[in-house]
């Protein structure tokens, strides 16, 4: 199979302190960067109560783990060029070892990491998928890809593919990638471009407006307060609300039999005769 690709570049933003990493950035670092920001940032005094939750933001996107390093064996192990290591604040705890993970093939593909690779990324791990193009992927990986990519294809004749003014001229001139996949005399573009963030739509109510109809400015401190006394609100409203679980229970029997006196049950065989 032969696979044309054409390839796109990937900004990557550079971090000033360890401090900075999230879950968005951890994906553009590499392992010598963080360890060079580690160990810049691990001899303040305020750096300690922060690294476990480094080590989880590190952890989406390498493997980590801890060593001793008076271990020969595994010192030798961790040393050997493919792992990264940086030691704990507290040495008791061990050197940290860490290493990228690597995204080889389409079944390293999740939700969490789709967004964070580049659509020629993409398009690279389809073209080692066997040479059977964009059918040829299952149905849950296309899912994991299409949350994060605009993906579609055209099958057109080898002569009449690199038409110009035809699709594939106007899908790259649109920022478009393509991965060209030959099926016989035919070919199959595959059009990968990485979907825009999603934006958080907030609702404003009147009171976010003045008489002249402007924004209102406010503290963020106010929002959250306001937000918070919603919330207060809501659960006030809950807590008046009986729970109706108890009604249906008891509502699903029937009204209890009039309990007889023992006279009345004793009498009630008897006959006129008697």
């Amino acid at each position: 199979m032969n696979s044309q690709l054409i390839m796109s570049k990937q900004k990557e933003e550079k971090l000033d302190s360890i401090l900075d990493l999230n879950s968005n950035n951890v994906w553009n670092v590499t392992d010598a960067e963080i360890a060079e920001l580690w160990d810049k940032e691990r001899k303040e005094e305020s750096f300690p109560p922060y690294e476990e939750k480094l080590l989880n933001i590190i952890r989406l996107a390498f493997e980590v783990v801890h060593f001793d390093n008076g271990d020969e064996r595994e010192s030798a192990k961790y040393n050997d060029g493919e792992w990264t290591t940086f030691p704990r604040t507290d040495i008791k705890k061990g050197i940290v070892a860490i290493r990228k993970r690597v995204i080889s093939k389409l079944n390293d593909l999740s939700y969490e990491n789709i967004r964070h690779i580049s659509a020629a990324t993409l398009l690279e791990l389809i073209s080692r998928n066997f040479g059977g193009g964009w059918d040829s992927i299952p149905l849950f990986m296309k899912d994991i890809i299409e949350s994060g990519f605009e993906i579609s294809t055209t099958t057109l004749p080898a002569s009449r593919i690199h038409k110009p003014g035809g699709t594939l001229e106007k899908k790259v001139a649109d920022g478009f990638d393509v991965l060209e996949v030959e099926k016989g005399t035919w070919i199959e573009a595959i059009f990968a471009k990485k979907k825009a963030p999603a934006t958080k739509l907030r609702f404003l109510s009147d009171d976010d407006y003045d008489e002249e109809g402007n924004r209102v400015q406010r503290d963020e401190d106010d929002e959250d307060l306001e937000d918070r006394d919603d919330e207060a609100e809501e659960e006030e409203e809950d807590e008046d609300v009986a729970p109706t679980e108890d009604d249906t229970f008891y509502s699903s029997f029937a009204a209890e039999a009039v309990v007889k006196d023992e006279d009345d049950e004793d009498t009630a065989g008897l006959s006129v005769l008697d």
